[in-house]
């Protein structure tokens, strides 16, 4: 019988989740490693070769590792679940002119939700990542915290992990950093695995062209929304672009117009294929509303309640009265101006290191 408990333990084949494999059994736990084979390069198409966590080396690199250290290790298909869920929910968002997170979604609906079903069937009692974030509790009450490293810190795509996946989830690098990492699986003997990288991009548009990837899953996309309208912020007519979802809030570069100074995406009107332009300053906002919510720190928020709000995965946050309006939305007022708020996105709320919870941003206000 292992010393903690049994543990199923999700192997990308990067280094964090490895090293997560390595501590837990080192620890004592009964590790069993799992492979989620979330997608294929020949269904999403690119210009680059098969790469990331689901290329046939990421899985051989898991599976090594598992053999050398003897504990099974398996592959799980579940390319139906997350195109269902996650490239579906991507694909839809920016069609109604929002920028969608797939991280959260993966992580929210897919990610522990397989692992948990898999668990469930091997006996397990917890599920590991190789995440960089701790988990809590107070009251009761499990919630998610910031990372000792601040650089790779991950709480903020985790707000929507109910109480029961965090009751049963272990994050072993939590309380460690980057290089601490790497030094760990140097020590262990996997040289070659200390030294690698990683990738920032999303996992299902390899070539990082999102744009391009929209117009491969969606039959007839360049034809139906070409021609659309820049407008200025009085409406004026400033030029066209090729269509409105190529767009995000907040995007300077790649307009594909000259304007003679710097100009930002302001609005996305899906409805006229139109997109609004501005000058930084017009980026600002002093409110939003956010949906889907899900609570860690307290079942309902206080009262007259202020805590930092990020609204961005690399936001540092912004002081905010933050109204819970019934169970599922928040009115959220920042005390300092905020710039480049998208719908869709997730807003994290924070008191100090801790998770209070989050959801995704539905609309913003000047």
């Amino acid at each position: 019988m292992s010393k903690h408990g049994k543990v199923l333990v999700a192997m990308s084949g990067g280094i964090d989740s490895t090293v997560t494999a390595m501590i837990l059994h080192e620890q004592g736990y009964e590790v069993i490693g799992i492979t989620m084979k979330t997608w294929d390069y020949a269904n999403v198409g690119g210009s680059r070769k098969e790469t990331g966590c689901c290329s046939l080396d990421s899985i051989n690199d898991a599976r090594s590792v598992a053999v050398d250290m003897g504990f099974p290790h398996y592959i799980v298909d579940i390319r139906e679940e997350f195109g269902d869920h996650v490239i579906d929910d991507f694909v839809s968002e920016y069609m109604a002119g929002r920028t969608p997170n797939p991280c959260v979604m993966c992580n929210t609906h897919i990610k522990w939700s397989a692992l948990l079903k898999r668990a469930d069937a091997m006996d397990c009692e917890f599920i590991a990542t190789g995440h960089y974030a701790k988990i809590h509790e107070e009251a009761g009450r499990k919630f998610v915290r910031r990372s000792a490293d601040a650089h790779k810190d991950q709480s903020y795509v985790l707000w929507g992990l109910s109480q029961e996946c965090l009751g049963r989830s272990r994050f072993p690098l939590g309380h460690m950093t980057k290089p601490e990492v790497r030094q760990l699986a140097y020590d262990f003997g996997y040289e070659e695995l200390s030294k690698k990288g990683e990738s920032f991009e999303i996992c299902f548009v390899p070539d990082n062209d999102y744009r391009g990837f929209l117009k491969r899953r969606v039959d007839g996309l360049t034809e139906k929304v070409a021609g659309g309208q820049f407008l200025g912020q009085n409406d004026e007519v400033l030029g066209t672009h090729e269509g409105y979802p190529f767009f995000t809030i907040g995007q300077r570069k790649g307009l594909g117009v000259a304007f003679g100074e710097p100009m930002y995406v302001t609005d996305i009107l899906p409805e006229t294929n139109q997109v609004r332009l501005g000058r930084q300053e017009d980026l600002i906002r002093n409110g939003m509303g956010v949906g889907q919510l899900n609570l860690m720190k307290y079942e309902k928020l206080p009262d007259n309640y202020e805590a930092t709000v990020r609204v961005r995965y690399k936001d540092k946050g912004t002081l905010a009265e933050i109204k819970q309006l019934g169970d599922n939305f928040l009115d959220v007022t920042f005390l300092a101006n905020v710039g480049g708020i998208a719908p869709g996105q997730s807003a994290v709320i924070y008191e100090g290191d801790d998770v209070v919870g989050g959801g995704l941003i539905t609309s913003s206000r000047k």
